[in-house]
Formats: structure tokens, sequence, C-alpha cells
């Protein structure tokens, strides 16, 4: 026997058909999670960047995701992937007024552009519905060039963001602390992680580099530092005293010289405001060999009397350090008169220092792999080398005399490991 279903009319079919992309992709105000954005800038004529927005869908229940395009640049749509399989995902251009249809965004303005992705599946309770959108920015007032000098400022509200350099150029400066990695194929990036709840304006400079053959990079195989130390804590530091970071006032300024020196010229300013204290005692990096000190009175310009002391010489001298005193102890003291009570002395100590176990060539790069103290530390590139690796994110600038300096500002307790590498123009 036949079993016999209701009919439902045509007409309502239809209408349930069309209702339903809507009810399933409007479950709740649209969220996501995880965005990471790589800009790929293309010739500089072109004012162009691929740009590759690697993000997740977070609403539960979702079945699209609405991606805003920036008001003034002129997109070119590539592709956009499931993460997870990595097959192509339908997507379509879209106003306004769809987004603000979906109930995904409702706050959406009707002149406003959106790059709109049908996802493979609905978004999970508490899952992610992982996408890549691959897509070209033609922007001339993000990215531009004067002269030979190229140019990408940009307000990124993404939390982290990688910027490729064309092929064959090298980094000038970059406004936001950054990482700086060659790639294998030798093209330069510039990456950061921003913690803050506001964007960044973030602003990279670069110029073509003069080479005679293109190079590109021996990426981890080349050197390899050692893993830091894991530190035991056998218990809560419940009298753990804080030092403050903000209000030390201690500068230093390396100047790198030639890598097969192994030296580097540096100075660095110093507050003493201890009553009484005549002197600085400035104990030799071990591995580290100091010449030519000098120190004068930043308030005065008055020039410090500066001695090298060595084992038995410091103690002769009755000389607290701190430490145990060997025979390859290496102090340099700078004396001056006593601080009176209620003032203090701004110092400048200069000196430069070899250490070939931190600072050295390997291959046709240099290598600086040290650890820096203090809350501001500045590094500046020998003369005629350019920046292929920085470890720890710095700020990156062009000095007047054409080296590329990098500014480290540590505002945490502890030490960062600085790790440096740079190429011969």
């Amino acid at each position: 026997m036949m079993s016999h279903r209701p009919r439902i009319p045509s007409l309502l079919i239809l209408s349930i058909s069309l209702l339903a992309p809507f009810s399933l992709a409007a479950p709740g105000p649209q969220t996501d999670a995880d965005a990471f954005t790589r800009y790929e800038l293309l010739a500089p004529e072109t004012h162009s960047f691929r740009i590759y927005y690697d993000v997740s869908a977070a609403t539960e229940g979702a079945t699209r995701y609405y991606n805003p395009i920036r008001r003034g640049s002129d997109p070119d749509v590539h592709g956009v992937h499931d993460r997870m399989t990595g097959k192509p995902l339908e997507w379509a251009l879209v106003e306004g007024g769809d987004a603000k249809a979906s109930g995904l965004l409702p706050n959406a303005e009707p002149d406003s552009q959106y790059i709109r992705v049908d996802l493979a599946r609905p978004v999970p309770a508490n899952g992610r519905g992982r996408v890549l959108i691959d897509k070209t920015y033609m922007d001339a007032a993000s990215y531009f060039a004067q002269d030979e000098v190229i140019t990408f400022s940009r307000v990124l509200g993404i939390k982290r963001n990688s910027v490729v350099l064309p092929s064959g150029y090298e980094l000038l400066s970059v406004s936001y602390p950054s990482q700086v990695i060659t790639q294998a194929d030798g093209r330069i990036a510039v990456s950061f992680v921003n913690p803050g709840a506001s964007g960044v304006p973030y602003e990279v400079t670069a110029r073509p580099l003069k080479l005679t053959t293109a190079k590109t990079s021996s990426v981890a195989q080349d050197f390899t530092s050692p893993p830091a130390a894991t530190l035991a804590r056998p218990m809560v530091r419940v009298d753990l005293e804080i030092d403050p970071r903000a209000p030390q006032s201690r500068d230093i300024v390396y100047f790198l010289q030639q890598p097969e020196t192994h030296a580097f010229r540096l100075y660095h300013d110093y507050e003493e405001a201890r009553a009484g204290t005549d002197r600085y005692l400035n104990i030799v990096r071990a591995g580290s060999k100091a010449s030519n000190p000098s120190a004068e009175i930043l308030d005065t310009g008055e020039q410090l009397e500066v001695e090298t002391l060595l084992g038995t010489e410091i103690s002769d001298r009755d000389i607290d350090i701190g430490e145990p005193i060997t025979d390859r102890t290496e102090v340099v003291a700078i004396w001056f008169d006593p601080v009176p009570a209620g003032g203090s002395r701004l110092l400048r100590i200069s000196e430069t220092y070899t250490d070939p176990n931190r600072y050295l060539s390997f291959g046709d790069e240099f290598v600086w792999d040290r650890s820096f103290g203090r809350s501001r530390n500045t590094v500046v590139l020998p003369e005629g080398w350019y920046l292929t690796a920085n470890a720890v994110p710095a700020t990156v600038n062009t000095r007047d005399d054409g080296r590329i300096e990098l500014i480290y500002s540590n505002d945490r307790p502890g030490n960062i490991d600085v790790f440096i590498k740079g190429r011969r123009r």
C-alpha cells in the first residue's frame, strides 16, 4: 500500500527556500577570532598590495561571513578557501544592504562593500569557521613611492600583521616594534602583534637594493642559538619587589663596527642620585674586552677621570664590585665629585667593546646575539650593511648618515635576548 504525504503548495516551498539561507546565516551578530593579515607589496607604480586574510567566523550557527572592504580601496578578489579542507568557497562582492539584511551586520551602511563568503559548514558551538581570503587592493593613499623610497602607511586594526617588501628592496624604517625576517625567496618581511585595543598606525619605508646579484636567505641553518633556559620556581614569589621600568633613565646605544673586528662602540647615559657616591663601576662582561673608555658629566660637559682595572688592581684599591674578583675580572672605574644630598650627576660613558662570541661574521652576514638588561637600548648597524633579521620586536629607522638603527623598549622585568643579522649592500 502506498502512503500519501500531504502536498505543500509550490509557492510555499519557494518562499521557504528563499528564506532558509537568511535564517541559517543570521543566528546573531557576526563575531570573528584568530585574525592574521599578510600584506605583500607589489610593484610600487601599481599602488597595489596582495592581502592574505586568515580569519575565523565565530558566531555559532553562522553559514556566512562578511569581510568589509576598506573605503578608498579598489579590490580584486582572487578567491576564498576553507582552511579545514583547502577547498574553494563561494563568495560574492555585495553592498551594505546585503550584509544588513543577513542579520549578521545589523549596522552595515548601505554604501559600504563586503566580500560575502558562504562557509563550508555552519559554525559549531564554541567552534570556528576558518577561511582564507585572497585579494589585492589598489590604494594610492596607503602605498606610494617618492623618488626611490616606497611607503606603506595604514592603520591596521587586526592584532596580528605582516608586511612583505617587494623583491630587491631593503628596509629603511618601521614605525611600530616589529620582527624582521628575510624569507627563503630573499624578500624582507616585518611583523608585529598589537596587544592594545586600538589600531596601529603602521608605516614601513624601503628602497631598492643596489646589488650586483640577487641574494636569498639561508633560513634556519646558518646560525643557531642555544635554547633559553626554563626557570623552575619551587613556590610563588610572595615577597617579589617590582622594579619600575618606566622611570629608569639608563639609555644605551651600540654602534657596530665592521663585523670582522668583532667590535662595537657604545655609550650609555646614567643618572647617579645616591648622596656621597663618587664613582661608577662598569664590570666588563666575560668574553668581552673594553678599550678607549671615556666619560663626562652631561650637566656641565666636564670630562671625568677613567681607569681600567684588572684582577688584583681592583682589590688593591679596596674597590667593592659586589661579586668575587678573579684574575680575569675587568672593571672600568669612573671618578667624580661626590653627589650632594638632593642632587645628582648625569653621566655619559663611552667605550669600545670587542666580543667575538656575540658579534661575528657568518657566511655573507653578520650576527649579533646579546642580552640587554636596560629598559631602552639602540643598536646601529655597521656602515654599508642592511637589516635581514631581527628576533625581538624593535622600531627601525634610517639615521642621517644612512646607517640603520633598531630601538628596543623593554617595559618588562628581566632581560631581552636580542638577535640581529645583516648583509652588506
